[in-house]
C-alpha cells in the first residue's frame, strides 16, 4: 500500500537517522526485497502437491511464482539432482510493501496463540528470517480448496549493517516482535 512507503520516506527515515545518528540520508537502511519460500516435502509421492503450493503462493503475494529445484542428490530423502522441490517469490517495489503490510496487520494476528515474531532471527548483517506454519492465515487462502496444510519461510533483505539497525527498522514498519 502506498501509505507503507510513504510513512518509510517520511517518519521511519526520519527515526532511524535521529536514533543511529546518520550523516547522510543515503546511509538510512531501506527494506530491499522480501523472498518467501515453500518448500514441498510431498512432491516424491504426489506431483500434484508442487501444483497446489504455486497457486497458494500465486494467491498469497499477486506474483507469479518460480520452481525451486534439487541442487544435488540426498538418497535419504529419494531426491535426485534437478529435481523440483519446492517454489519462491521475491517481492520487490510496491508489491513487497503490500505484502508487508498484509503480513504485519491481517495474518500476522490470525496466529493461534500469537505473542509475537522471534527477535533472535537475524543473519549477523542484518537480515530476518521467519517461518509459517501455515498458509491459512493469509485472508486470499479459501480453507475448503487447501488439500494440504505448508509452511513457508519469508526473509527480509534490508541494506542494514548491523542487526540493531534492521530490527529497528522493521519494528517501525510494524513488524511485532516479542519481547
Amino acid at each position: 500500500m502506498e501509505r507503507l512507503r510513504e510513512k518509510y520516506d517520511s517518519e521511519i527515515k526520519a527515526a532511524m537517522k535521529s536514533k543511529f545518528n546518520y550523516s547522510s540520508v543515503m546511509q538510512i537502511p531501506k527494506l530491499e526485497k522480501i523472498v518467501i519460500n515453500m518448500g514441498v516435502g510431498e512432491v516424491r509421492e504426489n506431483a500434484k502437491a508442487l501444483e497446489s503450493a504455486i497457486k497458494d503462493m500465486e494467491t498469497i503475494t499477486g506474483q507469479k511464482a518460480v520452481v525451486t529445484k534439487a541442487k544435488k542428490a540426498i538418497a535419504t530423502f529419494k531426491i535426485r539432482q534437478g529435481m523440483n522441490i519446492g517454489c519462491k517469490v521475491t517481492l520487490r517495489g510496491e508489491k513487497m510493501y503490500i505484502f508487508l503490510d498484509k503480513l504485519v496487520n491481517i495474518a500476522l494476528p490470525r496466529v493461534r496463540d500469537f505473542r509475537g515474531v522471534n527477535p533472535n532471527s537475524f543473519d549477523g548483517r542484518g537480515n530476518y528470517s521467519m517461518g509459517i506454519k501455515e498458509q491459512l492465515i493469509f485472508p486470499e487462502i479459501d480453507y475448503d480448496k487447501v488439500d494440504k496444510i505448508r509452511g513457508m519461510d519469508i526473509i527480509f533483505v534490508t541494506t542494514a549493517n548491523t542487526d540493531a539497525e534492521a530490527k529497528e527498522l522493521l519494528t517501525l514498519f510494524g513488524m511485532p516482535f516479542a519481547n
